[in-house]
């Protein structure tokens, strides 16, 4: 998906598409994710639409659950929803951010690359 270290760096139009387009994913794992929550707080834990969203939302930005839940199934699901929430949220930050760190690495290995071939190696012997 992304250009070797050999290729040069590429232009900042197609770098912003990339950039849209892994947006875009970690958008979608963020609604797919949201969705399950709200269905399993709507279904299993037994709460209204609008509590069930305002909890699998605040679960899944880190911020803690609002409403308690009163039978066992919907603490179960409260719990493996909150351990998936945090698997979710780091895994859209790395899908988000991989293309900006790869640019940036990319960018700092041919800046690397260019100082160290304008300069002689400090092993070589100097003529």
């Amino acid at each position: 998906m992304f250009e070797r270290h050999h290729e040069p760096v590429i232009a900042h139009r197609i770098f912003l598409r990339r950039l849209a387009k892994t947006a875009g994913v970690a958008l979608l794992v963020l609604l797919v994710s949201l969705a399950i929550g709200v269905a399993g707080y709507h279904f299993i834990a037994g709460l209204g639409w609008i509590e069930a969203f305002e909890n699998a939302a605040m679960i899944l930005s880190g911020m803690g659950p609002v409403d308690e839940i009163s039978n066992t199934a919907g603490k179960i699901f409260a719990g493996c929803y909150a351990l998936f929430s945090g698997v979710v949220f780091l895994t859209t930050a790395a899908i988000f951010f991989a293309p900006l760190v790869h640019r940036l690495l990319h960018l700092f290995h041919r800046h690397r690359s260019d100082s160290s071939a304008a300069s002689p190696r400090a092993d070589k012997p100097q003529r």
